[in-house]
């Protein structure tokens, strides 16, 4: 399975598209796609059988660990679903073309608020009006247990001239890298 790709055409050598990282540069990789994308699909209630829930949501920081830290509301429904079923998904995507994630992970709601200080800005009032100090604010903590990446070699811009050189003269060109993230 190592050496298979379902993302792009298979006209090329596989070994020249995947690209396992492991320990700090997986994590550097990590915060990377996460940082850039900005913002994920959250999903909680995997295991249970029904649809799962999906939400959009920033994470406010990944640590040296690459373990992934979000707020959220300690009562919110996403709260509830983590303590009865803590597998999660979340899915990041950094532009249209390249810089996708996919994060499978355990998640843990956690009280503490020397890390809530420490991941605590302004603009967070907009959705946790009465701030840092609520005691109705928690985070969420994502230690993953499997990640997979798809990225560009090297930059979307060099990604762009392949495309465009791929077109014109008929040959594949592709520019793209796929693989785990053993963080």
């Amino acid at each position: 399975m190592e050496n298979s790709r379902d993302s792009a055409n298979n006209t090329q050598n596989t070994q020249d598209h995947i690209k396992t990282l492991e320990g700090k540069d997986a994590v550097k990789k990590l915060k990377d796609l996460a940082k850039s994308a900005e913002n994920c699909f959250f999903c909680t209630n995997i295991k249970t059988g029904l649809p799962v829930s999906v939400r959009p949501m920033s994470v406010q920081d990944i640590d040296d660990e690459g373990n992934l830290w979000f707020i959220s509301m300690i009562d919110s429904n996403k709260n509830e679903e983590i303590k009865q079923d803590p597998f999660t998904q979340l899915f990041f995507q950094e532009n249209k073309n390249s810089g996708f994630l996919s994060v499978y992970g355990i998640a843990e709601v956690v009280k503490d608020q020397a890390k809530m200080d420490e991941l605590w800005n302004p603009f967070l009032k907009v959705w946790f009006q009465n701030g840092k100090d609520d005691p109705n604010i928690g985070l969420i903590k994502i230690t993953p247990t499997n990640v997979y990446y798809w990225d560009t070699k090297h930059g979307e811009a060099v990604a762009f001239i392949k495309m465009a050189a791929s077109i014109i003269t008929g040959k594949t060109m592709d520019d793209s890298v796929e693989g785990k993230l053993e963080v």
